[in-house]
């Protein structure tokens, strides 16, 4: 029998890992986060409230009487990681979402969950008429579905949004939920500056009770230093194009573990059938040879920092749908700065050559041409 201990497990073991196998550098701001990312891990070890402390049946209710590991008062705080673009927050977040071992545990970009919210609060007024409020239903439903929420990009400048959250949040932590959420504004910066923030306030008092604040510091950009030192366009799109898009994907995503992620548009669901960190992954036929319209590539130039998409065939008058749902791409893309790896038949000036559309194409071509130079890299990501 071997008596060999099992390997560590968690953000931080994973993290060392990665600086082992040269996918990062050691970092003393990011070893600090993953260090208390670490001890949040140790403290969630099968994390499992009721998920209806206010409610439920009578059984449910009488086990509540008892304190219980894992019951909604002993619910650790969760944390805030707050920092500059290309400081690895989402990299280290996603190591802690892929370790925790919490069995209901969801990772969203925020946007992506407001967007929810809101689908979910419509549909609930249209069946109730009445006025109900919906919070507590749709508190009793998020908390149901996971006791661990991992946010990325937290970001407050939607009014319609900021009226929610605190009742909301408050509804959640009142369920026992744990959040973990990364942003590039600290808590007492959210909303500033605009119309009714007063209100929003307690919000932001709630946040700072419930989540502790922690600061990934430095000036290294490390998203855009990986940048400098990949090719972003591949031709022809064969094995060797193929395994240069594999490494381009991992270095991206910081080593990042990939997995498919599903958007909401509009209220119903975008699968995103690779992503890791701020970066996806498609082939062209996947984005473009189907009935996808703007909202979708909107979706997607605002969720991603980066696009891997694989296989970009030579464009005519014989595939003109695919070639019109590419120059969308495209402009969704560059409007939000989107940093594109791919692999093509031709170089961008020699994709679309001739015939109806060809014309139009020119400025899709100048639009891919500048998005392999160094000024567009260098420009961060509009969400």
């Amino acid at each position: 029998m071997d008596g060999s201990a099992a390997p560590p497990t968690g953000p931080l073991p994973a993290y060392r890992a990665l600086i082992a196998s040269g996918a990062l550098t050691a970092d003393d701001s990011q070893r600090a986060a993953a260090e208390h990312l670490q001890d949040l891990f140790a403290k969630l070890r099968g994390y499992n409230p009721p998920p209806r402390p206010n409610g439920g049946n009578v059984i449910s209710r009488l086990l509540r009487l008892r304190p219980a590991e894992g019951a909604p008062d002993a619910r650790p705080n969760g944390l805030y990681v707050v920092g500059e673009v290309g400081r690895g927050k989402s990299m280290l977040m996603d190591l802690f979402f892929q370790q925790a071992d919490v069995a209901r545990k969801r990772r969203f970009h925020f946007h992506e969950f407001m967007q929810g919210v809101h689908a979910r609060i419509h549909a609930w007024k249209q069946a109730n008429p009445d006025g109900t409020d919906p919070i507590q239903p749709l508190a009793d439903t998020i908390a149901a579905d996971a006791a661990l929420l991992c946010f990325d990009e937290f970001q407050v400048n939607d009014i319609a949004d900021a009226m929610i959250l605190a009742r909301l949040f408050a509804a959640l932590f009142d369920r026992g939920v744990v959040v973990v959420a990364t942003s590039n504004t600290r808590p007492d910066q959210l909303f500033a500056g605009r119309p009714g923030r007063d209100a929003f306030l307690p919000f932001i008092a709630l946040l700072k009770q419930k989540l502790d604040v922690l600061q990934v510091e430095g000036d290294r950009d490390y998203r855009r230093q990986r940048l400098h030192d990949l090719a972003t366009w591949y031709v022809p799109p064969d094995a060797a194009a193929d395994r240069a898009l594999d490494r381009a994907f991992a270095t991206l995503s910081g080593g990042a573990q990939a997995a498919p992620r599903r958007l909401l548009v509009m209220g119903r669901p975008f699968d995103v059938p690779l992503a890791a960190g701020p970066g996806a992954r498609f082939d062209f036929a996947a984005l473009c040879a189907r009935a996808l319209g703007a909202g979708d590539y909107l979706a997607l130039a605002t969720h991603f920092e980066a696009l891997v998409l694989d296989a970009v065939p030579r464009l005519s008058p014989d595939n003109f749908d695919e070639a019109r749902r590419f120059i969308v791409l495209i402009d969704a893309l560059y409007e939000h700065r989107v940093k594109l790896v791919a692999s093509a038949e031709a170089p961008p000036d020699a994709l679309y050559r001739s015939g109806d559309g060809a014309q139009a194409f020119e400025r899709t071509a100048s639009r891919l041409l500048e998005m392999q130079s160094r000024e567009y890299l260098e420009l961060p990501h509009l969400t």
